[in-house]
């Protein structure tokens, strides 16, 4: 189609559009050399000046990469491509409920949203209802921050048992995660096992031991508030492979959990009363948290009953130098009863030393075994490399190996570890690389391309309908409102079908 014909039909469309669906064409641009009068204000729009750049996932990295291309070239368009209705990923998936600081960060994810320049496009899967081949086409760089949204596996007899699950499958539960809305997980089982000892499984074990009237007032979801309510769980047994100084918890997670009114820590000195030497000589941040775990294991029984945990009902505990070997079942093999664990030796020292099976087992009796070991990143279309053993895109500074003009950042660039700032230095600098290979003319770029104008043909022709920012908003009101009625920040609509009925035609 020529310049002019391009000009004229999205004049016709402009012209039509209060009469089209709210949303249907939302960020909608005009093609290349269109003339826009508003107001006082003209602005001439040449495709050629402006390059394209689409990121798929709208998490951390996704929005910390655009708030950097945005930041650093002024007329780059940013559009972001999220396969639910509603953004911000693991910050409203991930951060535990009661973490409501963490979250805050949305409010400058939502600023690089109401750019002019950047565009969000929810209910859009890529590489379903469309390819990255298609992607690329469109734009001048495409960049995948689509996250870890798989889990690492056990690996051992028993693991589908009921009564055993994901850490991850946990968390999306009572932070209201579509697909996992209908877990329904068991909390019959006095006694609950957590297999790993990160942030993650702290959060996990904190959620199950915190007091009602802690949680009823944070945006965790109402079937989760109400399973917690009934839940028989009194203890919480947190499992590691190696030992006190491997722990990959931070010491504010472990101090929220000693601090937690409810629960007692059970820790063992046994597990610390060698540790001296070896402390001396850890990085500030290790030896901080070795102190505050040893301290805590050493606490003499007068204070712990006169003090913080005098009314406690409900207790927790860090096991070391264990290794998942078996789920044991019940009678009728269908529940989980136990886990068998495998005692294990440290070979080497630190952060690289290994868990070695020293021949001798153990059973821990429990209905409910979370397994918290970890994300994994899966591979999102044929057209782009992955790595199934590390569960990452191949990359050099964020860009893809043998794929010119795709990017990777986030947890899909690196393996799913560190904490949101990490991701945030992590997709500057692919965000760099973009910015780079525009100036250097490593792209084809200033080759005019459409954007989202050439993508949502296609996205109609296959009868999706995109959510626009302003659309999640109207979903945020909406929770927000439910929330007051129930004295909670927020109610989060957990079904997007009900989100999309929200929003309206």
């Amino acid at each position: 189609m020529s310049r002019a014909g391009g000009i004229l039909r999205w004049r016709r469309a402009s012209a039509l559009r209060s009469s089209l669906p709210s949303g249907a064409l939302a960020g909608e641009r005009p093609p290349s050399g269109a003339v826009l009068f508003s107001g006082n204000k003209r602005l001439l729009s040449t495709a050629k000046t402006e390059p394209q750049i689409c990121i798929v996932g709208s998490g951390p990295a996704g929005f910390y990469t655009a708030q950097h291309l945005l930041k650093h070239h002024k007329l780059a368009q940013v559009d972001i491509y999220e396969k639910l209705p509603v953004p911000f990923g693991l910050v409203r998936f991930g951060v535990a409920p009661d973490h409501p600081e963490v979250k805050n960060v949305i409010n400058t994810f939502t600023q690089t949203a109401h750019s002019d320049r950047c565009s969000f496009y929810g209910n859009v899967t890529v590489g379903k209802d469309v390819t990255v081949e298609e992607l690329q086409k469109a734009y001048h760089a495409v960049v995948l921050s689509y996250g870890a949204e798989d889990n690492r596996t056990l690996g051992i007899p028993g693991e589908d048992l009921a009564g055993v699950y994901t850490a991850r499958a946990f968390v999306g539960w009572y932070n209201g995660l579509p697909e996992n809305r209908d877990l329904k997980p068991d909390l019959s089982s006095e006694t609950a096992v957590v297999l790993g000892h990160g942030n993650v499984a702290l959060d996990v074990a904190r959620i199950l031991l915190s007091p009602l009237e802690i949680l009823q007032k944070t945006d965790i979801t109402e079937d989760a508030l109400t399973a917690l309510a009934r839940s028989k769980v009194k203890r919480v047994c947190l499992i590691g492979r190696r030992g006190p100084l491997q722990v990959a918890f931070t010491i504010k997670e472990l101090r929220e959990m000693i601090n937690l009114p409810s629960a007692r820590p059970f820790l063992d000195p046994a597990d610390f009363k060698d540790l001296g030497e070896a402390v001396k000589d850890l990085p500030r941040p290790r030896k901080r948290l070795t102190e505050l775990m040893a301290k805590t294991a050493l606490e003499e029984p007068g204070e712990v009953v006169s003090g913080r945990w005098l009314s406690a009902s409900k207790e927790w505990s860090l096991k070391f130098l264990c290794s998942p070997l078996e789920v044991l079942p019940t009678a009728d093999g269908k529940q989980a009863r136990a886990i068998r664990l495998a005692a294990t030796r440290l070979e080497g020292s630190g952060d690289t030393a290994k868990a070695v099976p020293t021949g001798d087992t153990e059973d821990v009796m429990s209905g409910l075994i979370l397994s918290s070991i970890g994300y994994r990143s899966l591979p999102i279309d044929p057209a782009v490399p992955f790595d199934p053993k590390r569960g990452v895109i191949p990359n050099q500074s964020g860009r893809v190996l043998g794929a010119p003009g795709l990017y990777c950042s986030g947890w899909v660039k690196r393996g799913p570890t560190g904490v949101i700032i990490t991701t945030m230095n992590d997709s500057f600098d692919t965000a760099q690389s973009v910015l780079e290979d525009l100036q250097s003319g490593a792209l084809d770029f200033p080759d005019a391309k459409e954007g989202f104008g050439s993508v949502r043909s296609i996205l109609q022709s296959r009868r999706i309908r995109p959510v626009s920012f302003s659309d999640w908003e109207k979903i945020d009101a909406a929770e927000v409102a439910r929330g007051k009625l129930a004295g909670k920040p927020r109610e989060k609509i957990v079904d997007p079908k009900e989100m999309l009925e929200l929003i309206g035609p």
